[in-house]
């Protein structure tokens, strides 16, 4: 068995997202659990080099850890020429010249999403990457989760006939900060620092859309500010400036219609944080992070609108909850985790991998477009983007 090294450097770890899912929950799962074995007898281990502006807090993780390799000087870190990778979980509002130094060093990218505040930035990340002829990726983590991935499964196995309509929930009540601590950063809810449920979701949605059920043609939007006062990490009041809900109507390419509503000022009374109903001439599901239920036609109930009677059926009963049946090459993993080794073996083996920074480009190109669309109060036509 022949060991590889591919050493990561990975800047944002030190917040929530960076923290738990990328650092914590795949690069060292994937070496607890003894390397990612690339099926010719050798094993990739990564080795993540942590960089961040709060000297502390990286000192912290790395210590609680057993890391070793950490830095608060991004350039020092790019120009060693054993970081193969980096990768990027800062504020949104940072990404863009981060980025862009990484690709003048020559290192591979993988970054989280929005990849850049505005679509021209994103875009430009983009050609930058094609022209320097490295390997890049943009974390899409939803199309991995088991209820996506069940749900993928129906839509490959033409279980809904024709697709007519998908319908999203996504939210939860974020608490303001005053007489309970927010479960989200206070950057999230300030436009100025590039937050907004807009600029955080659509990316998400347009992803979904385009990989379950076809491109984004058109979006109508409404977005609003719930809450307009919220408190930060120290107690003190301020302005919510962003967006902290959306509804969003998208036109999908073969005519099927998606209505999403995301908020972070609801309470939740459905099963999981996000469902997206799908509805077809021959069957409709509805899937969750984990689950999936399903009702085909030939089981479809016959209700009958009788608002003078109680309801006598239970109507979530008559739908059947699809089996967690493997796919191919083992069970469901993180969704984060299985993305990162499908990248790391993109930049190793070159294997095919088409969540790239263009794939990115179209989730900023959607949030941009959704802010237009409510501002202006009228749908918008989403273009195909093209380098």
């Amino acid at each position: 068995m022949t060991r590889r090294t591919v050493r990561i450097a990975m800047n944002g770890v030190t917040g929530r997202m960076g923290y738990r899912q990328h650092l914590v929950r795949s690069i060292l799962a994937l070496r607890e659990q003894g390397g990612l074995a690339l099926g010719d007898g050798t094993v990739l281990w990564p080795e993540p080099v942590l960089v961040g502006r709060r000297e502390h807090a990286l000192r912290e993780i790395a210590d609680r850890h057993g890391l070793t390799e950490w830095s608060t000087d991004l350039d020092a870190v790019l120009a060693d020429d054993t970081v193969d990778v980096y990768f990027d979980a800062q504020i949104t509002s940072a990404r863009v010249d981060a980025v862009r130094r990484a690709v003048a060093a020559g290192k591979h990218l993988y970054v989280e999403k929005p990849t850049a505040t505005s679509l021209d930035g994103a875009l430009e990340l983009a050609r930058l990457a094609r022209d320097a002829g490295i390997k890049h990726g943009v974390v899409q983590d939803k199309i991995f989760l088991p209820g996506l991935l069940k749900l993928k499964r129906l839509v490959d196995g033409g279980f809904f006939g024709e697709i007519l309509s998908v319908r999203g929930e996504f939210g939860y009540w974020v608490f303001e900060g005053d007489w309970q601590q927010a479960q989200r950063p206070s950057w999230n809810y300030r436009a100025e620092d590039g937050g907004g449920i807009v600029s955080d979701m659509f990316p998400h949605w347009e992803y979904v859309l385009h990989e379950l059920f076809g491109r984004v043609t058109s979006v109508q939007a409404l977005a609003t500010t719930h809450l307009p006062r919220r408190w930060d990490e120290g107690g003190k009041p301020y302005p919510a400036t962003a967006d902290d809900a959306a509804y969003g109507v998208f036109q999908l390419e073969g005519g099927a219609v998606a209505q999403i509503n995301s908020s972070w000022a609801v309470r939740v009374h459905r099963d999981e944080l996000v469902e997206f109903q799908v509805d077809g001439t021959h069957g409709s599901a509805v899937a969750g992070l984990r689950g999936c239920r399903v009702q085909h036609r030939s089981a479809t109930p016959k209700p009958v609108w009788n608002p003078d009677l109680p309801v006598t059926e239970s109507f979530r009963d008559q739908w059947q909850e699809v089996p967690d049946n493997l796919p191919p090459g083992g069970g469901f993993e993180n969704g984060f985790k299985a993305q990162w080794e499908l990248f790391l073996r993109h930049v190793v083996l070159d294997e095919p991998y088409t969540w790239d920074l263009l794939a990115g480009a179209r989730g900023v190109q959607l949030a941009e477009l959704g802010l237009r669309s409510s501002a202006e109060g009228r749908r918008l036509d989403v273009p195909e983007l093209t380098l």
